[in-house]
C-alpha cells in the first residue's frame, strides 16, 4: 500500500504524565480505532530522550482525505478528547508528502 500522506506530531504532556499520553496515544492502534485502519500504513509513538513529558507520533496514510475521514469519526475523536486533558499546551504538527523508507517492527 502506498503512504502519500503523513504528519509528524510533537505533544507536551502536563508534568509527570508523558506515560499516560503515550498509553492513550497507543490505544489508536486497538482494533476499531485509526490507527488499525486499512489506511494508516504508519503509526509510530515515541517519547523524547531529554525529556520524558514529550512525545512525538509519526503517521502515514494513504491519502489526505482518508485520513481527514477516519480522524472525524467517532473513535479517533474520543481519542482526541482524551489527549486534551493530558497535553500542556498546544500540539505542534507539520504534514509530510513521504517519498520513501522503511517501518519493520
Amino acid at each position: 500500500m502506498t503512504v502519500s500522506y503523513g504528519f509528524a506530531a510533537t505533544l507536551t504532556a502536563r508534568p509527570g504524565m508523558g506515560e499516560q499520553l503515550v498509553d492513550v496515544l497507543l490505544t489508536a492502534l486497538d482494533e476499531g480505532n485509526p490507527g488499525a485502519s486499512e489506511h494508516c500504513v504508519v503509526y509510530l509513538v515515541s517519547r523524547s530522550a531529554s525529556d520524558p513529558d514529550v512525545v512525538h507520533v509519526i503517521e502515514g496514510w494513504t491519502s489526505e482525505e482518508d485520513h481527514h475521514r477516519i480522524f472525524a469519526g467517532e473513535a479517533a475523536q474520543a481519542i482526541v478528547a482524551r489527549i486534551g486533558g493530558l497535553v500542556a499546551k498546544e500540539s505542534e504538527y507539520a504534514d509530510h508528502v513521504p517519498v520513501c523508507g522503511k517501518a519493520a517492527f
